[in-house]
């Protein structure tokens, strides 16, 4: 059985920065390809950063130079640093995993899916 759990979420100011964790059980974030997504009400969910097995990644334009994924395999967590937090980028964050390799950002291409947490910039 495959849970994914996130957590770091909050409230923060503008400019501000915030680290996301997620921890998989039922599988290694080593094996798979990994992402962020994002989601406000009305809105498509957003595919923020990606993670391939190797390490490469892949960035939204909206976040480039401010966020950076990462995963530790050791500690089984994967990782989403935010820096410059902006208004627009309040939402509720997903952690998603694939049952591929490939690097993807696309949420079709992803299996499993975190509960979410919210990240509020004012």
């Amino acid at each position: 059985h495959v849970q994914l759990v996130e957590s770091g979420g909050g409230s923060v100011q503008t400019g501000g920065s915030l680290r996301l964790s997620c921890a998989p059980s039922g599988l290694s974030v080593s094996d798979f390809s990994m992402a962020w997504f994002r989601q406000t009400p009305g809105k498509e969910r957003e595919g923020v950063a990606a993670i391939d097995s190797a390490g490469y990644t892949s960035y939204a334009d909206s976040v480039k130079g401010r966020f950076a994924i990462s995963k530790d395999n050791a500690k089984n967590t994967l990782y989403l640093r935010m820096n410059s937090l902006k208004p627009e980028d309040t939402a509720m964050y997903y952690c998603a995993a694939t049952l591929g390799l490939c690097l993807t950002r696309a949420s079709a291409d992803f299996y499993y899916w975190g509960q979410g947490t919210q990240v509020t910039v004012s």
